[in-house]
């Protein structure tokens, strides 16, 4: 959704209806999780552009077909879509997918407020009923069912949206319509209850990337284009310039170790110290190893690590501390260039993140969306 947002704001300036898709669930091997979503516009009531994916290809063509009845019957649906439907729009790859389809000018509310929590780089939930009394359903946020009547549920819904912001995970959740949730292995649709889908579009992961080289300008790009928070920081100001790194959010002036000292490092970031200069490294590496980080890697030859390692013991890091450390920093891919290095860090975080073994997907067996 958060890449969606330009395209939208911009066809609902220029006036353009559009419809807006979105995964609600995905059961078995699908390869998009809930939350993706699709947008196509609409120009009298004709499919034109198409932004987004909602199953990577399987089934858009059918929820383009979908849209334009939605456009025509002015309500949105639930449609699932699954291997069993058919060659032309079923999951060859196996599994489920529901897809919550509804008129742009629904969810068209939300939108600036989603805006401004990505340009601040917080988080937002875009609430929705998919499922439930027809009156309720496609309704958006806890004012709007307040607003019907249903004071408790948007008491409840409210709740649980704040909660699921904070833990940056969409989710479907049932209510009664007094607001009570129901159990979680009861049956969808029941009547007497909603199906709520909470959009939620988190706070993005955090890259700091220490060094202002031209290695840590390709990172920025890549990070970036993966959805970090991106951060260059470097001592030296005649290297930390804005100019150098167009693609990070922040370019910092200042002591790596003095920086990391006093920055927000949580669960989900990444630290990546692509200095190999122990002035600068060794004392940012003492901080970033004893934080909460994901990931902590330092860039070197193996003799540049295996000096780092002796100075950082010598600091009083212990070994629990220093098996943290990714250096040499990446996979092996046989990475020369700057841009191919970042090629290299960025697979190194996704298969952390993922938990993804690096291996070739040829020489893997199970599932390969996770």
């Amino acid at each position: 959704m958060r890449d969606l947002l330009p395209t939208l704001l911009a066809w609902r300036a220029a006036g353009e209806p559009f419809v807006l898709a979105t995964v609600v669930a995905a059961d078995g091997g699908g390869p998009r999780e809930p939350g993706a979503a699709m947008a196509v516009r609409m120009a009298g009531g004709v499919p034109g552009d198409v932004v987004g994916s909602v199953s990577g290809g399987c089934v858009e063509a059918s929820v383009i077909e979908a849209a334009a009845d939605v456009v025509a019957a002015g309500r949105p649906r639930l449609e699932t879509y699954g291997l069993e439907d058919s060659e032309a729009v079923g999951l060859t790859c196996g599994g489920t997918l529901s897809v919550f389809i509804e008129p742009g000018a629904a969810a068209s509310a939300h939108l600036d407020r989603v805006q401004e929590a990505v340009a601040r780089g917080s988080g937002a939930a875009m609430v929705t009923v998919v499922d439930g009394p027809p009156e309720l359903i496609g309704l958006h946020r806890g004012d709007l069912l307040r607003a019907n009547g249903y004071a408790a549920l948007a008491d409840a819904v409210a709740r649980d949206a704040d909660a699921l912001v904070d833990l940056g995970e969409p989710a479907r959740r049932r209510y009664r319509l007094d607001g009570c949730p129901e159990p979680a292995d009861g049956p969808w649709g029941a009547p007497d209850t909603v199906t709520v889908f909470f959009n939620v579009i988190g706070a993005p992961p955090r890259l700091i990337v220490l060094g202002a080289l031209d290695y840590a300008a390709s990172l920025a790009s890549i990070g970036r284009f993966l959805g970090y928070w991106v951060t260059v920081c470097d001592a030296r100001p005649v290297f930390a310039t804005a100019e150098r790194f167009p693609d990070a959010h922040d370019v910092v002036v200042a002591w790596p170790h003095q920086y990391l000292a006093a920055t927000s490092i949580d669960e989900r970031t990444a630290i990546c110290v692509l200095t190999h200069d122990p002035k600068f490294d060794v004392p940012a590496l003492e901080i970033a190893l004893r934080s909460p980080a994901l990931y902590v890697g330092a860039m070197g030859s193996r003799r540049t690590c295996e000096d780092r390692e002796r100075r950082l013991r010598e600091a009083g890091v212990t070994e629990d501390e220093l098996a943290r450390l990714a250096a040499p920093i990446g996979l092996d891919l046989g990475a020369s260039t700057p841009a191919e290095t970042a090629v290299s860090i960025a697979a190194e975080l996704v298969a952390l993140r993922r938990q993804g073994s690096g291996e070739p997907l040829r020489r893997t067996r199970g599932k390969i969306h996770r």
